[in-house]
């Protein structure tokens, strides 16, 4: 595998991205990226090379690609001489602290299935893991241990193992238990099929499942996100994302030391505050950029013409892309800002390249490991701009970046994985140039009358109105139309919530969307339930608008369209 990851990266360094198509891959038997990827390019070729630059905007800490293998094996051993072996289930929840990283790497490495856990998770949440999937070690720091103890009262379960990241607690080990072990370890005979990873989804459409990923699918699959973003060796590459999702191992981990690039991380507690991170992009000269389009909203409302930038490729990704955010970004940055699309149950799988000449609102176009097609129910392949399901054909003989099963879960695995296909559970269509345009998840598209209308489009032109600073969009219950399409919307410092913003912004829908596609109803709200990746929680606020509705209860910042 060495010798693909090689090829993989001078090919992504050179923009060669065609030749990546064509590119024989095979699956091997046995496969561990932290012994043969980080250790054995990395370390051998560029020890002394930064591997991760933490800063808390007063500390900064650089470490090496040697210093980085030296922590994790430290951590490998210390967890053997408690008795923890291959495939044990290991948690974590921390804050953005260095020690996750030599966490992620000591998994692969000693063979541990990991399960992050982001830090906004509570007691109850640490509960519900617990009982899908108790894990024998729990790392975690000094605001989240108190979490974990009050979980194991609960549950009635005890973890056998559990490391504080800061500081010391009674019945946790410390960081200095690990400090006094031997800096080598010898990696675990890992198969390409190993559980390496067991992600709890976000719960965008239900409870969170358990997404199981193997020791090829996330360490090899992130070469597509590698080249979506567009890596290489030298790189500083900034990732806004937190610990505990599966866009930090993307872009915070994999992505990144899959190329030999340094990742650069910015511990920033409290609430994010936009000046203070383009502050830090301009002080450490990053050159790669990714961020949710919830990041994005509020970076271009800074003045980013006032920041001398070394950008050379950014991307978005976690929710789609709206125009708006691209156009806004390279007015002020001069840089174009990419989407992709990806899950927690793969690696990217479609984006727009650097280089390419993006259409803005698409996805962009089926990645290199992945042939996404747009499917019916049955598994026929649509003509184009015809609406269907984004699939992944399973049968082209190479590995790709997939998941293996929902763990626990084989009726669900079932669902999606039919007809040679799996089935992401997101609407979409292809256009004649093969770019693919998102319409919404299986759940989120609105049936009004005899029309389905993707929530995505109705917000994106809600969001080029000025006074709208997020929207969401569902289906309202209706008595005759089944549905009918509202708009909850925060709004822009400044504006109102009230009848004559609503009015304008009823008007500004009836300019520029199709009559059955613009919102009946608008709901000024102050936030929208997001996920821990930041996603719209629709089905919160489809369950909340079918209770109201049930009780015959309008909100008082709720206004109908009149014509």
């Amino acid at each position: 595998m060495q010798q693909i990851y090689r090829i993989v990266a001078a090919l992504i360094a050179n923009k060669q991205f065609d030749e990546l198509r064509t590119l024989p891959v095979s699956q091997p038997e046995y496969f561990n990226w932290a012994q043969e990827i980080f250790e054995g390019i990395y370390v051998q070729e560029q020890p002394d090379a930064c591997a991760l630059l933490w800063t808390d905007g007063e500390r900064d800490l650089r470490v090496s690609y040697r210093q980085m293998a030296a922590q994790a094996n430290q951590l490998v051993n210390f967890l053997r001489s408690r008795d923890v072996a291959a495939q044990d289930v290991l948690l974590m929840q921390m804050a953005l602290l260095p020690l996750n990283w030599q966490t992620i790497l000591a998994s692969v490495k000693g063979g541990f299935c990991l399960t992050p856990a982001a830090t906004i998770l509570g007691v109850q949440d640490i509960v519900y893991r617990f009982g899908k999937l108790m894990p024998k070690v729990v790392i975690a720091d000094s605001e989240n241990a108190p979490k974990i103890d009050e979980a194991e009262q609960i549950s009635g379960k005890s973890v056998a193992v559990k490391i504080i990241a800061d500081g010391t607690r009674d019945g946790w080990y410390s960081l200095a238990d690990i400090d006094s072990h031997p800096v080598e370890a010898v990696a675990a005979r890992t198969k390409s099929d190993d559980p390496l990873f067991l992600f709890f989804t976000s719960g965008t459409t239900g409870m969170p499942k358990v997404v199981t990923h193997t020791h090829l699918s996330y360490p090899f699959g992130h070469l597509t996100t590698a080249s979506w973003i567009g890596l290489r060796a030298g790189d500083i590459h900034y990732n806004i994302s937190q610990p505990g999702w599966a866009k930090f191992a993307w872009s915070s981990f994999f992505a990144p030391w899959s190329v030999g690039a340094t990742i650069f991380a910015h511990y920033q507690p409290g609430r994010f505050h936009a000046p203070t991170t383009l502050q830090m992009m301009e002080r450490y000269g990053i050159t790669t950029f990714c961020a949710p389009p919830t990041v994005l909203r509020l970076l271009i409302l800074e003045d980013l013409a006032g920041y001398r930038f070394q950008l050379r490729e950014c991307v978005a990704a976690g929710e789609p892309l709206n125009p708006e955010v691209i156009e806004q970004w390279q007015k002020g940055t001069g840089m174009l800002i990419r989407d992709g699309f990806g899950q927690t149950e793969s690696t990217c799988m479609v984006g727009n390249l650097p280089g390419s000449t993006p259409k803005f609102g698409s996805m962009g176009k089926s990645l290199f490991l992945y042939d996404v097609v747009i499917a019916d129910e049955e598994g026929r392949i649509l003509p184009d701009s015809e609406e269907g399901n984004i699939c992944v054909r399973m049968d082209t003989g190479k590995p790709n970046g997939i998941f293996s099963d929902y763990f626990g879960d084989p009726d669900k695995k079932a669902t999606v994985f039919r007809n040679g296909l799996y089935y992401t559970g997101d609407k979409a269509y292809r256009d004649e140039d093969g770019f693919i345009w998102f319409v919404g998840r299986d759940d989120d598209v609105i049936k009004a009358s005899d029309y389905r209308v993707g929530p995505f489009e109705v917000e994106s032109v809600l969001l080029e109105h000025d006074a709208v600073q997020e929207s969401a969009v569902v289906g309202s219950p209706h008595p005759i139309k089944g549905f009918e399409v509202k708009a909850f919307v925060v709004l822009q410092q400044g504006y109102s919530a009230d009848e004559t913003t609503a009015r304008e912004l009823f008007a500004f829908s009836r300019k520029n969307l199709a009559p059955y596609k613009m919102p009946r109803l608008i709901e000024f709200v102050s936030e929208l339930p997001k996920t821990i990746s930041g996603k719209i929680r629709r089905v919160e606020l489809r369950a909340r608008e079918a209770e109201g509705k049930a009780k015959g209860v309008q909100p008082s910042a709720e206004f109908r369209y009149e014509k």
